[in-house]
């Protein structure tokens, strides 16, 4: 097993305090894992509250900040957090404007996040929800009913993020969330297994030469395998998936996402054949993104999500955001 971690049962804690020391603009609270904005609560803002099983970094923690993310509650390494920390966090961050719950669609995530909401709601927090559904690999998965929550999570963290901070209530900012997931597809490629610490070995079979077509954030099997595709061959499988579903008529945001181990040089190449589908498809592009945002340890591959805007969730994109993940304009 080669991974840069002391124990398998310490890798969340561990990593909880190498965030904490590198940014003190929040405050990291490594025992009950939350991570919040240290400005938390902000007088008459509507608070965002997300999270997930740890492996997917910079998801979720690393989008906690002005024009994001309120706090983020990391679980065990793909795992679900449990209604605890929901709860610890919504209290930490609620001004009296109430909370917006971000919730990846998963089973553990979604039993989890309601659960939370029910108590949060008891202790006199107003609590939205919105779930994150935009993966058109599969309609079901190993994890989900329904599709999964990929890589749109980004869009509705940023874009109602960016809605909270413009002092929108909380209505208006679970209305935009909606819109947000509501125009957004994603489609995802792996070209090599993930290794979780506690197994040290990968946890599903990709011979070398094959890949999965539409696979999961954990691994999850996707549409089909095979036989070892090129970059461009690969976005014309992605892109015409999700064009083929969302069908846009306005110009939409790109995200390039990598899986975690796929470098940079090679995600720039893919973004190019990626927009040159788009363009052969008579798609505008409004903002394109590309890294490692969204990922599945150490995972190699990509994905693509597109989400269709219109000129307010534009401008709320571009709004100014300061995270450890994502920062401009401040």
């Amino acid at each position: 097993m080669r991974m840069l971690i002391n124990v398998p049962e310490t890798v969340v804690a561990d990593a909880l305090r190498g965030m904490a020391a590198a940014h003190p603009e929040l405050t990291v609270d490594v025992d009950n894992r939350v991570v919040m904005r240290r400005d938390a609560p902000v007088a008459g803002k509507v608070a965002l509250v997300s999270g997930g099983g740890s492996g997917h970094e910079p998801l979720h923690a690393g989008f906690v900040g002005p024009g994001m993310l309120s706090a983020a509650c990391p679980g065990e390494v793909f795992t679900s957090p449990v209604p605890d920390q929901m709860v610890r966090a919504a209290a930490a961050v609620d001004s009296g404007a109430g909370v917006l719950f971000v919730v990846k669609n998963y089973t553990g995530d979604v039993l989890n996040f309601e659960m939370a909401a029910e108590l949060a709601e008891d202790e006199g927090v107003r609590v939205a929800k919105v779930l994150v559904n935009d993966d058109v690999a599969v309609t079901d998965s190993l994890f989900t009913a329904g599709r999964r929550g990929t890589g749109a999570t980004l869009f509705v963290e940023k874009i109602a993020g960016a809605a909270a901070d413009e002092g929108a209530p909380l209505e208006r900012v679970e209305a935009v969330a909606r819109q947000v997931n509501e125009a957004s597809r994603s489609f995802g490629v792996a070209l090599s297994s993930v290794t979780t610490p506690a197994k040290g070995s990968p946890t599903f079979d990709l011979p070398p030469g094959e890949l999965e077509l539409g696979i999961g954030i954990h691994g999850e099997p996707g549409r089909e395998r095979r036989p070892m595709m090129t970059s461009r061959e690969i976005a014309d499988f992605a892109v015409h998936a999700v064009l083929d579903d969302l069908q846009p008529t306005s110009p939409v945001l790109v995200l390039v996402n990598g899986m975690g181990a796929t470098p940079l040089l090679e995600l720039y190449g893919f973004n190019a054949e990626v927009q040159r589908v788009l363009s052969e498809r008579h798609v505008s592009v409004a903002r394109t993104l590309v890294g490692n945002y969204v990922t599945s340890l150490d995972m190699a591959g990509c994905s693509v999500t597109l989400c269709q805007l219109d000129e307010e969730l534009l401008r709320l994109w571009d709004a100014p955001v300061e995270t450890p993940a994502l920062r401009w304009g401040r």
